[in-house]
């Protein structure tokens, strides 16, 4: 072979040598760049679950934070905090989903920290229970002591008003020995019955029984004559007149004032009708202060 073509061989072994190292480099490129590209494409996958798991997580602490601010609103708690954090969170939400890595984690600290948070009101809200069992006890203790002492007090103003009703019924006067007399013209004194010729006035005498509840005052005490129709006899020129019996107006036939001085002192009412009386039988009733204080009787033939 002759030199020439030697040397001609030689170079192309070696352009044959430099095209196979290119090649091969071109391949070794090519193999490590898709190398690169999966692993980019798992990264971005990667990241887009770890993203997606983060909000899933971040939408669920947003249902748990509705809840607690409404249970410790509800126990009386401070919602102050809660309600920041909530805004954060409502805000990572309504952020678009395109993060780095860096926010992705930056994000799942947050998160992080929210469920420690959680898990703290979780504590507080069983602090808030027991207070609020506590006073709910104590404010029911409260009521019904209050509720004693109303009933008390009712019951003490009712044994008042009963006490000062009895007292007044005891108070109340009357009379004994009650006597109808009839005087004629001459003053000489008969018993019932009466006949109408015989019968100038009338004579009423009683005593006011002793009464040690009775207060030493003045009283109005008033006669009233009745026949048997249960008219009045009543004459403003002898003496009579009206006072209130049970919320009515009611004519009386004679009054006297007297201090009443609990001495069993004796009254005399004298009573001239002026004519005559129609037969049958009388009541004569004593009042005072709007109570009957008792009654006799006496007959005209």
């Amino acid at each position: 072979m002759s030199e020439a073509s030697q040397k001609k061989n030689n170079k192309s072994s070696i352009i044959i040598a430099l095209l196979s190292i290119v090649i091969i480099v071109q391949a070794i490129k090519i193999y490590l760049d898709s190398q690169k590209k999966d692993e980019l494409n798992q990264t971005i996958v990667s990241t887009k679950d770890e993203l997606s798991s983060t909000l899933t997580r971040l939408d669920s602490i947003k249902t748990e934070l509705d809840q607690k601010i409404s249970q410790i609103q509800k126990l009386g708690g401070d919602i102050t905090d809660l309600q920041k954090v909530k805004t954060e969170v409502e805000t990572q939400l309504k952020r678009s989903s395109a993060r780095s890595a860096k926010e992705i984690a930056q994000l799942k600290n947050q998160v992080e920290g929210y469920t420690e948070l959680l898990k703290n009101k979780d504590e507080e809200i069983e602090k808030l229970k027991s207070v609020n069992k506590e006073l709910y006890s104590e404010n029911k203790t409260l009521k019904t002591k209050q509720n004693k002492l109303s009933d008390s007090i009712t019951t003490l103003a009712k044994n008042k008003n009963e006490l000062a009703s009895k007292v007044a019924i005891a108070s109340q006067l009357r009379i004994e020995n009650a006597k109808v007399t009839g005087l004629n013209s001459k003053g000489k004194e008969r018993e019932s019955p009466f006949k109408n010729k015989q019968l100038a006035k009338l004579k009423i005498e009683f005593n006011l029984a002793e009464n040690k509840v009775a207060p030493i005052e003045g009283k109005k005490i008033m006669i009233r004559i009745i026949d048997e129709n249960k008219q009045v006899l009543f004459d403003v020129a002898k003496g009579g007149g009206t006072f209130t019996l049970n919320g009515k107006d009611e004519f009386y036939t004679a009054i006297q004032e007297i201090l009443f001085d609990n001495t069993k002192q004796k009254l005399t009412f004298f009573y001239e009708k002026g004519s005559d009386y129609a037969s049958g039988n009388y009541t004569i009733e004593v009042f005072t202060e709007g109570y009957k204080m008792g009654s006799t009787q006496f007959s005209i033939k």
